[in-house]
């Protein structure tokens, strides 16, 4: 089916995380996506908190910068989120920001081979293998998990460019595509991501997640505007949309008919009512976007 969600961006306080948690579990919203950005906020300190606030919402972090994590410890703090919260925790792994990634002295020369060696270790480890593996830059000796998860869970990794998209389907259990990418980007993120699952035999549910810029309420349009130029693009065309209930629900299906299987609206960073935004979500947009079929 078609799932829908929402972001708590990190430019917001954390300590605004519990109501906006509560708020959406309350509003019955599917689910709340995090972020690790630099030098915000992070991703898994703040999942397990809202995990432990909500009842049955499903918290997604997309995603976590590998350059930043051993793939040892993040699988460590994935089998214990799946562990104590079972079926409700969705983790992305990506390249990071590369300018923010040679702040902390983390850059490496080659981002696409240190994803493919920290999602091929990471999904070992939580399907409970042991692991020894000399990398270029993932090194485990007889590494296993003594908690892993019951049932191994997805792993999914953000990309943008062709090489990793392809790296994603081949690798990944799912990609998640950031607000940057309109309907006709996604179509083609999916035939990329599809080559690489081909060239892997890989088969089975591959997610599609993709975010899009949304404002609501009064100066949504100007809010709009204003977060599109910050991040460079152009006002206007299908990154983003900015009204009520129903363009949201319109701008929704179209990425949904591009091949999005989860669409997390992602409101403006200065966004005056997180609450309320996440009651919006679930109350007045999802139903009016249809349940489809999810791929396969």
């Amino acid at each position: 089916m078609t799932v829908l969600g929402a972001v708590f961006r990190p430019q917001l306080p954390p300590e605004r995380l519990r109501e906006v948690v509560r708020a959406a579990d309350a509003a019955g919203l599917e689910e709340l996506w995090l972020w690790e950005d630099c030098f915000l906020e992070s991703g898994i300190a703040t999942a397990a908190a809202a995990l432990a606030w909500s009842e049955r919402l499903r918290v997604g972090v997309g995603l976590l910068p590998v350059p930043l994590r051993n793939v040892a410890l993040t699988s460590m703090e994935a089998a214990t989120l799946h562990r104590l919260f079972p079926g409700r925790v969705a983790l992305g792994v990506g390249h990071g920001v590369q300018d923010w990634m040679g702040q902390v002295g983390a850059r490496v020369e080659s981002p696409l081979t240190l994803l493919r060696e920290h999602l091929a270790a990471m999904r070992a480890l939580l399907s409970g293998e042991r692991v020894t593996v000399d990398g270029r830059y993932v090194k485990l000796e007889d590494v296993a998990l003594d908690w892993p998860p019951t049932t191994a869970p997805p792993v999914l990794a953000g990309a943008t460019g062709p090489r990793s998209l392809r790296l994603t389907g081949e690798a990944a259990d799912g990609t998640i595509l950031d607000a940057s990418v309109a309907p006709d980007g996604v179509r083609m993120a999916c035939r990329l991501v599809d080559e690489g699952r081909a060239a892997a035999g890989r088969t089975g549910l591959h997610e599609i997640v993709v975010y899009l810029h949304t404002a609501t309420g009064p100066g949504a349009e100007d809010r709009l505007r204003g977060e599109l130029e910050r991040s460079g693009k152009a006002p206007g065309g299908d990154l983003g949309v900015a009204g009520d209930a129903g363009s949201v629900a319109k701008a929704v299906q179209r990425l949904v008919d591009a091949g999005a299987d989860t669409v997390v609206l992602q409101p403006t960073a200065d966004e005056p009512a997180p609450e309320d935004f996440v009651r919006f979500v679930a109350e007045e947009v999802r139903p009016l976007v249809p349940r489809a079929a999810a791929r396969t």
